[in-house]
């Protein structure tokens, strides 16, 4: 299960994240660490380059954030992020450098690495998106079974993850189209592309084409 390990969907030079992945073997073994890695991350940061603003929100002086948009702490916004109108950061959130959150995008327990793109309509919970990955208009991670029973990762084999909420694993580059579902545990690898209106579950490898649940093809 080589492509679900955190050495094989991310470049771990983007993102200021990088120190809380140390130790891991799994990227959703970060999940639960986010909210005290920001706390602990946030007063750390050089004054000259960011502001706290509220408690325990950090701000870029370089990013730009629309008047109308929510953030909830604890929270850190990179360098060169673009916040839009009414984007809802609802907490343990770490927005990548040069990273864009949408309108009507919500993000909750989450880690987007740098040059991310939620740009529009977009539910991104208890995920970690890598390096440039894109999530097309209205695409969403779901993060809680219909049945409320702990998460599984289904591929070569089944791992079991013992969280309640986990939406998806996004590798470097990778792109979701327009109005498609990454269900509970889908681990999708680097440089792969989501066809629009999918219902994604379990891994798809890296350099993929994700037709349908029995169409993935390797790109050419």
């Amino acid at each position: 299960m080589r492509a679900i390990k955190i050495e094989h969907l991310f470049t771990m030079e983007e993102s200021l994240a990088a120190p809380v992945f140390e130790g891991a073997v799994y990227p959703w073994e970060v999940l639960p660490k986010i909210k005290d890695f920001i706390l602990q991350l946030g007063p750390a940061l050089p004054a000259d380059r960011y502001e706290q603003k509220g408690e325990n929100i950090w701000i870029a002086k370089s990013a730009s954030v629309a008047p109308t948009a929510y953030i909830n702490g604890p929270c850190i916004i990179d360098e060169e992020a673009e916040i839009r109108h009414c984007a809802f950061i609802r907490g343990n959130a770490i927005v990548g450098k040069g990273a864009v959150v949408g309108n009507s995008t919500e993000l909750k327990n989450v880690i987007l690495f740098n040059k991310v793109q939620v740009p529009h309509y977009n539910y991104v919970g208890d995920s970690i998106l890598g390096f440039k990955a894109h999530m097309g208009a209205g695409s969403i991670t779901s993060n809680v079974k219909s049945d409320k029973t702990l998460v599984k990762v289904h591929g070569d084999e089944e791992i079991e993850t013992g969280l309640k909420k986990f939406g998806a694993m996004l590798g470097d580059e990778v792109e979701v189209g327009c109005n498609s579902v990454l269900n509970p545990g889908t681990v999708i690898g680097r440089n792969s592309n989501i066809y629009p209106v999918s219902c994604v579950r379990g891994v798809v490898p890296a350099d993929s084409i994700y037709k349908s649940r029995g169409e993935i093809t390797k790109k050419h």
